[in-house]
């Protein structure tokens, strides 16, 4: 039974996990400039190895948040589509179609 309180923990759970996806791509971003700078001064070689352990760690979670973001997006439009049919109204509901379209306009871009 869809409730107006369980699309409210859906809704929260799809804005964290495109927060934590966000998060992830800046820190890629962060560790690639980082990466780059260290070759260009010509670092210690164990130095820049481990720097790069570290760039392809955060590389690895990129896939993994967003197969999640897409597990909690599709529960998200289940429970969306179960509300609407009963005819529910309110806040939650459209929090929860904006964020909606957020996410599917992030998976319409493509990724880098």
């Amino acid at each position: 039974m869809a409730t107006l309180k369980t699309l409210k923990i859906k809704t929260g759970t799809c804005k964290r996990v495109l927060k934590e996806l966000h998060s992830y791509e800046k820190e890629v971003d962060r560790e690639a400039a980082k990466t780059a700078d260290m070759k260009e001064k010509g670092a210690d070689p164990y130095d820049l190895k481990q720097q790069e352990n570290v760039l392809a760690e955060s590389r690895m979670m990129l896939p993994d948040c967003r197969k999640r973001l897409e597990s909690a997006l599709t529960d998200l439009q289940g429970m969306l589509a179960e509300l609407e049919q009963s005819g529910q109204e309110g806040d939650e509901i459209r929090e929860a179609k904006t964020v909606v379209k957020d996410i599917e306009a992030l998976f319409e871009t493509p990724t880098s």
